[in-house]
Formats: C-alpha cells, sequence, structure tokens
C-alpha cells in the first residue's frame, strides 16, 4: 500500500517521525509506504488540488490512495471549520474513492495543545493553556499564535519554531493522547489504520 500524503511543507517535517512511529507497531506487517508530498506553503486548491491528485494516482508509481491534509486557519477565510475545508476538497477533486480529505482544526499546532506542560517545559514560561478543547481555538487566535506566544513571553530566547519545536514535542510522546482530544487528528490517523486494515482509534 503506498498512501500519497499532501500536507504544507512544514508540517511534514514536524509530523513525519511521529506519525511513523504511532504506525508501525499498529500495523506491523501492513505498514503503507507513506509518501509525502509536501507543498511550499498551504495545500492547494480547486483545480491545482484536482491535478495534483490526477497526477499521484496515475501512472507506474501510482499511490493507492491520496490524502490531503490542510489547516482550517490558511491566513484567508478560505474554510469555515474542518468539515467545510474536507467538503470543499473533496467537491474540487471530484469524485475520486481513492482521495480522502482531512483538515486541522484550526490548524496544525491544535494537535500540540494535549501537551501543553511539555510546551511550557520548551518554552521557560507557566502561560495557562489557552483552552480545554484544543480544536475550540479557532480563527481569531489560532493555536499557532497562542503557542507563538507562550515561547516568545518564556525564556527560551527563541520564538516557536514548527518544524524545531513541534518535532521536539513530538518525539517524547504518542500521538494517541492527542488524538483522543482532537477528532479531527482522530479521524485522519484512522483513515490511514483502515486504509491498512488496522485497527482504528475509538472515540473516548
Amino acid at each position: 500500500m503506498k498512501i500519497s500524503l499532501v500536507v504544507e511543507g512544514r508540517t511534514e517535517v514536524a509530523f513525519r517521525d511521529a506519525l511513523r512511529r504511532f504506525l508501525a507497531p499498529r500495523l506491523a506487517g501492513r505498514m503503507p509506504k507513506l509518501d509525502p508530498v509536501p507543498q511550499d506553503g498551504r495545500v492547494p486548491t480547486r483545480d491545482k488540488l484536482q491535478r495534483l491528485v490526477e497526477r499521484l494516482l496515475a501512472g507506474k508509481n501510482r499511490a493507492d490512495a491520496v490524502i490531503a491534509l490542510t489547516d482550517v486557519y490558511t491566513g484567508t477565510r478560505e474554510f469555515e471549520d474542518a468539515e467545510d475545508a474536507k467538503a470543499k476538497m473533496r467537491d474540487w477533486v471530484g469524485d475520486e474513492s481513492r482521495f480522502h480529505p482531512h483538515a486541522a482544526q484550526y490548524d496544525f499546532e491544535a494537535w500540540l495543545l494535549p501537551y501543553w506542560e511539555n510546551l511550557q517545559q520548551l518554552a521557560g514560561h507557566n502561560k495557562s493553556a489557552p483552552s480545554a478543547d484544543p480544536e475550540r481555538v479557532n480563527h481569531g487566535k489560532p493555536p499557532s499564535r497562542h503557542i507563538a506566544e507562550l515561547f516568545e513571553a518564556g525564556k527560551c530566547r527563541k520564538s516557536y519554531n514548527k518544524p524545531r519545536d513541534a518535532k521536539r514535542i513530538l518525539r517524547d510522546v504518542t500521538l494517541l493522547e492527542a488524538a483522543h482530544k482532537c477528532r479531527e487528528l482522530r479521524l485522519f490517523l484512522n483513515t490511514i489504520l483502515e486504509l491498512c486494515e488496522g485497527e482504528p482509534i475509538p472515540d473516548k
């Protein structure tokens, strides 16, 4: 099974190793070939996304499935929420059962918020977490902004850097904790697990 993952470039760097560590024991003997397709900036939209998906599903080295993972918060109001983002991507690509759209609500950093204590330690500050529900942190002030403010207030003397800091946080935790708190992450992971005939993560 070859799965192409269309993601924003910095997300791919931050997320890749943690995703493989999470999947490997759950898909022993069935681990797919994960083929990241990082984008320079946000995941493409409309005709560009359709052409990219068609290309990935065609030819000698074609993927068996394509998963696109976008943020809801893109700096624009393109998407209202994760459901809207997934519906629009599905509409743009058209009737293709091998395409699986997913979205982080409101951005990838929502999936880091369950590890707030780890973020506090890395930043050197005890600023309180923004919400008990990571996916309720929204367009008005997305999760990435809350994490950036934590780092800027802290003693680490560095602003938050997604490839560096998200990778460090995810290196020492399991994605399962975030998946139990973040529905969209759970749905994304379950798509991969189900494509590979693995056991999906149940709702808590």
